[in-house]
């Protein structure tokens, strides 16, 4: 193999594929980067056998071949090279070993034969559609918070993708909770999304994805099964295992007869609740609401470090209630909401509260109480 390309468009590639290799791994090959010469293109593969990641580049290919070297020490070296430069990479002798140059600069790099490289064998994916890369992103950033970390409860940890029929027509939703908040998001279901599995995203995926998509622009390609998923946007294809769980029915969650109606200034109120909170127990971060007509007071008290008050004025005239929230949860939901007012919807002390931006926005929370 005997290839040249220039070195930013080899960074960016390896910026791509490299972040899914594990730094520490019993299995040397899950180390390494797969490089693939053929044809003026340069194929990248990396794996660590839940998650492939596979970007084609454009490359000056003298002899093709393949071969593999360790994904994080050739990242490294390709992103301390000068900008612009030529970088060649070339197979040497019996060994194999891959020499790399750039201008003064040569390194030699133990490899690994191409042939010993896992392969996440897609099979057949039986559901594709095109979503806008956009609202792929939306539907992840408005959803990816609420994803549990508790391993135990795996089918919790990711985010349960799926369609399902709306007012307005069918809707692609993401939804993800960890039992103490829930996050929904709708975007309308492209062309071929109807009849899909429901399919629970992992974390991992989750995270890889949505560093992907903050380049992406256009459509998505979304490829799934049952068990695989499948990205592909521009010249980067992700393919990931799912979840193999049964997410809850999360509906049963979701209150429909709560009919007291909080309308709060969403920066006031976040800032309000960020500074009470200030004194709050780590352990329990539990901030107090207290509701009569047009006002709300918000209290900590917290017998180690004192307590914390402050007033707002709100859109509030049902009868008074108070009512206890984890801060950071609250905060959370706050920094999702795209608008300048907050709609609370609550019931009872103890019973969970639903939070959109306005009445039939495509997104919702539900978040449960504390005992305050």
């Amino acid at each position: 193999m005997k290839v040249t390309i220039e070195q930013a468009a080899l960074l960016k590639a390896l910026g791509h594929v490299h972040r899914v290799v594990e730094r520490r791994n019993t299995i040397p090959i899950l180390s390494n980067v797969l490089i693939r010469a053929e044809e003026r293109r340069l194929q990248l593969k990396a794996t660590d056998l839940d998650i492939e990641v596979t970007e084609v580049i454009e490359a000056d290919v003298s002899q093709a071949g393949a071969t593999t070297v360790p994904a994080h020490v050739l990242h490294d070296i390709v992103r301390k090279l000068p900008d612009g430069a030529q970088v060649s990479l070339e197979q040497t002798g019996d060994t194999g070993q891959l020499l790399l140059r750039s201008g003064r600069s040569r390194f030699v790099l133990q490899s690994l034969p191409a042939g010993d490289f896992p392969d996440l064998a897609a099979g057949v994916l039986s559901h594709a559609f095109d979503v806008p890369a956009t609202e792929l992103r939306r539907l992840i950033e408005k959803t990816q918070f609420a994803i549990s970390t508790e391993e135990t409860r795996y089918y919790l940890n990711g985010i349960y993708l799926h369609c399902v029929a709306g007012e307005a027509g069918a809707v692609l939703r993401a939804v993800a909770t960890d039992g103490h908040r829930l996050a929904q998001a709708d975007t309308p279901a492209p062309a071929g999304a109807s009849g899909m599995p429901g399919v629970i995203v992992p974390k991992k995926t989750v995270a890889e994805i949505q560093k992907l998509l903050a380049e992406a622009s256009g459509e998505v390609k979304v490829e799934l099964s049952s068990a695989k998923v499948r990205f592909t946007t521009g010249s980067v294809v992700f393919t990931s295992k799912l979840i193999d769980g049964t997410f809850p029915d999360y509906a049963r969650v979701i209150p429909t007869r709560n009919d007291k109606r909080l309308t709060v200034e969403l920066a006031e109120f976040a800032g309000s609740v960020d500074r009470v909170s200030t004194i709050s127990s780590e352990r329990g971060r539990a901030v107090k609401l207290a509701l009569a007509d047009g006002k709300l007071t918000l209290s900590v008290n917290n017998p180690d470090a004192g307590q914390a008050t402050e007033e707002l004025s709100v859109d509030y005239g049902e009868t008074p209630l108070e009512i206890g929230f984890n801060a950071r949860y609250l905060l959370d939901i706050t920094q999702q909401l795209d608008g300048d007012t907050a709609l609370f919807k609550l019931a009872e002390p103890g019973s969970p509260t639903l939070i959109q931006d306005r009445e039939g926005a495509p997104t919702l929370y539900v978040l449960m109480p504390m005992r305050v």
